[in-house]
């Protein structure tokens, strides 16, 4: 694998760690590595849910612009959150009884707390990817396809994913398994810009849900959310490992994956790979990007791009 340093991290103005990646950008001429290999191949990991959104509607899937958010979301667990996910599941007559996403806490550290102190514990509604999951379930009922079995790969939901996204990225190196329990799919990294740069520049529903629910994709303080909302008409979505996809809808996208798989990183390095196609974000969304490098509790470094 190709890489190259794209993020430093200092520490009272002294750089202390670095971190290598690949990034990889598109417009409607095509795509360029920036740093890397355009043949790199990776798991987007929750970046792939626009991309598996695409296919579900493709099926037969209806959902409104809140269910479609969540189906792309890798969601905070707040009760707004957990609302539209029983929603969704509802409208398909089937229940959180009927997801089979690996039992979590809510990603977000204060919700997981307040379920923690109410005597809460893991539950598969409650993991981030529980929109995506119900998002399957309801395809599955649109389609005629059985519910039972909807993550082994060789179900006609599964089979139908994995296609759209070969289609779309251009190959399908690998179908592996997600931490959420479903198939992940390694593809190369030119081919999920490319893809990512069409789904937006479509302007279609997956778009559209995403840029009008920024916070349900994300949560209120999740870079990704941040990001949309700091750049109208941006779609954006991250994944587990460093990786960071986004696209306007005049083509032009970005794709990070940072190698040691910091997420530290990656939406920091994503913001300015967006301004190197003469994208405008805002210089001091930056900071709202990455956590702060603390010391006695109070911040003295910072996470920056190197591009």
């Amino acid at each position: 694998m190709t890489t190259g340093i794209v993020a430093a991290v200092d520490r009272n103005g002294v750089d202390e760690s670095f971190h290598h990646g690949t990034v990889v950008v598109a417009d409607p001429s095509g795509c360029r590595a920036l740093v890397g290999d355009i043949d790199t191949v990776i798991y987007p990991r929750s970046s792939l849910k626009p991309l598996q959104t695409t296919a579900m509607l493709d099926a037969g899937l209806r959902l409104d612009s809140r269910g479609l958010a969540l189906a792309c979301a890798s969601h905070d667990g707040s009760p707004a959150h957990l609302a539209v996910v029983r929603e969704v599941l509802a409208n398909a007559g089937r229940s959180e009884a009927d997801l089979a996403t690996t039992p979590d806490l809510p990603y977000d550290r204060g919700e997981a707390e307040r379920v923690l102190a109410a005597g809460g514990g893991r539950t598969s509604l409650q993991m981030n990817c529980s929109g995506k999951h119900a998002a399957m379930i309801a395809t599955c009922v649109a389609a005629g396809w059985p519910v039972d079995g909807h993550l082994e790969p060789d179900h006609p939901l599964q089979v139908h994913i994995a296609a759209t996204v070969e289609r779309l990225t251009g190959d399908v190196a690998h179908i592996g398994v997600d931490g959420c329990g479903a198939p992940t799919h390694a593809v190369p990294i030119g081919g999920l810009a490319l893809a990512i740069s069409a789904i937006a520049a479509e302007r279609g529903k997956v778009w559209s849900a995403m840029t009008a629910h920024p916070e349900l994709v994300g949560g209120p303080e999740r870079p990704v959310s941040v990001l949309m909302r700091a750049v109208p008409g941006l779609m954006a979505k991250d994944g587990a490992e460093g990786v960071f996809v986004a696209g306007l809808p005049d083509g032009r996208a970005v794709v990070v994956k940072i190698s040691d798989g910091a997420s530290r990183a990656a939406a920091v390095v994503a913001a300015a790979a967006l301004r190197t196609l003469g994208v405008d974000v805002p210089d001091e969304v930056d900071a709202l990007l990455a956590p702060p490098v603390l010391g006695g509790g109070r911040t003295v470094g910072r996470v920056r791009a190197l591009l």
